[in-house]
């Protein structure tokens, strides 16, 4: 525990959680543009704002259980099939069903991004959770500082996506990759791997082509339905 603000060693461990949170907010930054790139510009900024903030309160929580979480058989197996659907399902199209309100939308990107954010973020709250020595206001602190740097990247982010398309596959692929690193790590799949080192390679692979082509398949299959739909009939 820190002695006081005056304390060096309190601000030392502060900047390890900034960088820490910096080097790993990549992916979150990608989760967030993903989730927000079809909503309008003025709702776009709110999903980043209650989104982002939702993340910090959870993930403070979290650190306190994570290394136990981790520890449980069969966890980041379920993380890393939970982060495949929500991978796959980024691929998909936006349901464009005229019942479907603005509101549903903006809440449905907001949830997209605390479920994928929070269970990638599994393994990486621990090196936080070791920079902070047990200090959760210190964590928290750390982590309310990198929102604006984790925001700015979602925003440049999106503007890509808009010019190159290509990069919302390459996300949805990110997160397959990341899914079957987590599958590698969970303690169930872990020792079987010992003499199967190429699995560790190959199964994160596996999970961003998984991603990458159960997503092309199930949009290109709406776009072929939304297509015979509207063709208009010969009467």
């Amino acid at each position: 525990m820190f002695a006081s603000l005056s304390d060096p060693t309190l601000w030392v461990a502060l900047f390890q959680i900034i960088i820490i949170n910096v080097l790993l907010s990549g992916d979150n930054a990608v989760i967030i543009a993903l989730a927000c790139r079809s909503l309008p510009p003025k709702e776009q900024r709110n999903a980043f704002l209650i989104g982002t903030v939702a993340i910090v309160i959870l993930m403070t929580a979290l650190t306190s259980v994570a290394s136990i979480l981790l520890t449980i058989p069969y966890v980041e197996m379920v993380g890393a099939v939970l982060l495949l659907w929500i991978g796959i399902k980024l691929l998909l199209p936006e349901n464009e069903d005229e019942n479907v309100s603005a509101s549903e939308n903006f809440w449905g990107a907001v949830k997209t991004i605390i479920i994928a954010d929070i269970v990638m973020s599994l393994d990486n709250v621990l090196g936080m959770a070791g920079a902070a020595k047990g200090h959760m206001g210190l964590l928290f602190v750390g982590m309310v500082i990198t929102i604006p740097l984790i925001l700015f990247g979602s925003a440049m982010l999106m503007k890509l996506m808009e010019r190159f398309p290509i990069i919302v596959t390459i996300g949805a692929g990110l997160l397959g990759y990341v899914a079957g690193e987590m599958a590698v790590e969970d303690p169930a799949l872990k020792g079987h791997l010992a003499n199967a080192h190429y699995l560790e390679i190959a199964l994160p692979i596996l999970g961003a082509a998984i991603v990458v082509i159960v997503g092309k398949m199930l949009a290109a299959k709406h776009a072929a339905a939304s297509s015979s739909t509207t063709v208009p009939t010969e009467g």
